[in-house]
């Protein structure tokens, strides 16, 4: 297995950081008891967020798959969808 490398885990602990401030805002927001639309915008906000950050990660362990090396093409095809239904 591998794990994704330096630039790859700055990025994803950037965007995170980001999710969590948003996730802070939310919070915030509702105490202050803030319009429900406005609240339900920044929830959709932040789930884009987490999904564009999710699919990063997909994309990560997909590409572990493909490039294995010692996986021939129905190996490699079988992680691929043992992924696709474990993770979608």
């Amino acid at each position: 297995m591998t794990t994704p490398n330096n630039d790859q885990q700055q990025a994803m602990l950037k965007r995170l950081a980001r999710i969590e401030g948003q996730i802070r805002g939310l919070q915030g927001m509702i105490s202050r008891g803030e319009d429900c639309e406005d609240i339900a915008q920044q929830f959709s906000a932040a789930r884009k967020a987490l999904d564009k950050a999710y699919q990063e990660m997909l994309a990560c362990l997909l590409e572990e798959a493909v490039l294995d090396e010692h996986s021939d093409s129905r190996d490699t095809l079988a992680r691929v969808r043992k992924i696709f239904t474990k993770y979608t």
